[in-house]
């Protein structure tokens, strides 16, 4: 028997209930690989999926955690022994498949990736989807090409944004942070921030569709109109990467930026990536990611925090990285 957080919906109201239960290794999905998860994270997704589900759950009951770092215990995948070391982020996992808020897992082969050396598993979940998100959209900025002057990184005291504000400061650029949170400003320096902006000032809606040259890249976990008006504010060829959409899915901007200043704006997807670029990204973390920045950001959890932590995330309360031992 192990410990899960089990969400259950009650068929005639509609209402969901989430709780630790114990659950026996019978009561797991198919799959190759079953791993004793020792560290998951809580992230957006999470805390739509411990609360009704926001379309996301197919099934229940159900257990969530899009993301685990653990110890393979048994394998029918020759890529995989038992005793290694492995991180699983994205294809829906805490979603439509049972995921890691569960001291076992068992999922496909083809989900996990090795961790890489550098990384132990409360490190990897430190990181965790997050911060696999954030690297990939400093990749994708790096590809295209980062410009002179100050890197955005807005919503900078979120998942995302911490480990984009980190990563980017260790790499040598100017990191110009958007909070709506004065009270994480100190925060936001410690990670490498060297301008803090208002989200207030990026919130007014303007009628002009250029404005100033100011941001050589953009990490945007924010859409929405904050979005449309950064756009107009990127310089000659710089490249936005868009993360997120906690400000609204709707974008109210023009083609003006794009067709006057060549600006780009990169679509990033964590949840599909191909293997390859998911080992690469998880190879760029441990090298590219100082870790004494990391611990800075880590809030640490157990399975019985999650219920409480799931309403937080969704009202914008959770600052950095909750690491979840779902052993503790």
């Amino acid at each position: 028997m192990f410990n899960a957080l089990v969400v259950e919906k009650d068929a005639e109201s509609g209402k969901t209930h989430a709780e630790v239960r114990a659950l026996a290794l019978e009561d797991l999905p198919e799959g190759e690989v079953t791993v004793a998860v020792e560290y998951s994270t809580v992230n957006y997704k999470d805390g739509l999926c411990i609360g009704p589900g926001g379309g996301l759950v197919r099934n229940y009951p159900h257990v969530p955690g899009i993301d685990f770092a653990g110890t393979v215990e048994a394998s029918s995948d020759a890529r995989y022994k038992a005793g290694d070391k492995v991180v699983l982020t994205g294809w829906r996992v805490g979603e439509a498949h049972w995921g890691g808020y569960s001291q076992k897992a068992r999922v496909k082969a083809d989900w996990l990736v090795p961790l890489p050396g550098g990384l132990d598993t409360r490190a990897a979940m430190a990181v965790g989807t997050a911060g696999f998100t954030a690297m990939l959209a400093v990749m994708a900025l790096e590809d295209h090409g980062i410009k002179d002057g100050p890197v955005l990184v807005t919503g900078a005291a979120g998942g995302v944004g911490s480990v984009a504000t980190a990563i980017l400061a260790h790499l040598g650029h100017e990191v110009a942070a958007v909070t709506g949170r004065p009270e994480t400003g100190d925060y936001l320096k410690s990670l490498g921030a060297t301008q803090i902006v208002a989200r207030d000032e990026l919130n007014e809606t303007v009628k002009r569709p250029l404005e100033a040259e100011m941001w050589g890249g953009c990490v945007d976990a924010v859409g929405g109109e904050m979005l449309a008006r950064l756009l107009g504010q990127m310089k000659y060829g710089a490249s936005v990467s868009a993360v997120g959409l906690a400000g609204g899915a709707g974008l109210p901007a023009t083609v003006i930026p794009f067709l006057l200043r060549g600006v780009n704006l990169l679509g990033i997807d964590s949840v599909m990536q191909p293997y390859d670029n998911r080992v690469r990204a998880w190879e760029r973390i441990a090298r590219d990611l100082p870790m004494d920045k990391l611990e800075a950001m880590v809030q640490p959890a157990v399975l019985s925090d999650l219920p409480g932590l799931g309403r937080d995330i969704l009202k914008g309360q959770v600052k950095g990285r909750v690491v979840v031992d779902v052993n503790g």
